[in-house]
């Protein structure tokens, strides 16, 4: 098939408010069309849209959140849209494992996805 004549199932976007990650090779948001649509959506660190990030570890985690809830919104997706979450901790402990189930229930409510 013709390229040019081939219409593309995945759709690739960063929303407005979060940083432009194309010096870094990647999208913030994948979508995939198909019998149903799957977002796929980039890591989100607790950097602003400016590229700043707070040496406080729970201003990062809620900043990640708001930038996650940002990137599905811009998809027309929420919180209870998502089926699963990976998440990285540096230097984690289980204070911060706390911190971060505090910050997940602040974003998310009751909706608890598999990670």
């Amino acid at each position: 098939m013709n390229a040019s004549a081939h219409a593309s199932l995945v759709t690739l976007t960063n929303p407005v408010g979060l940083y432009d990650p194309a010096p870094n090779g990647y999208s913030h948001v994948a979508s995939v069309q198909g019998a149903s649509r799957w977002l796929l959506i980039a890591g989100q660190g607790g950097e602003t849209a400016d590229g700043r990030l707070s040496s406080d570890f729970r201003t990062q985690v809620r900043q990640a959140l708001d930038n996650l809830v940002a990137a599905l919104a811009s998809a027309g997706a929420r919180p209870a849209d998502v089926a699963k979450l990976t998440v990285l901790i540096v230097d984690h402990d289980e204070s911060r494992l706390h911190v971060f189930g505090a910050e997940l229930e602040a974003s998310f409510g009751t909706h608890r996805p598999a990670r």
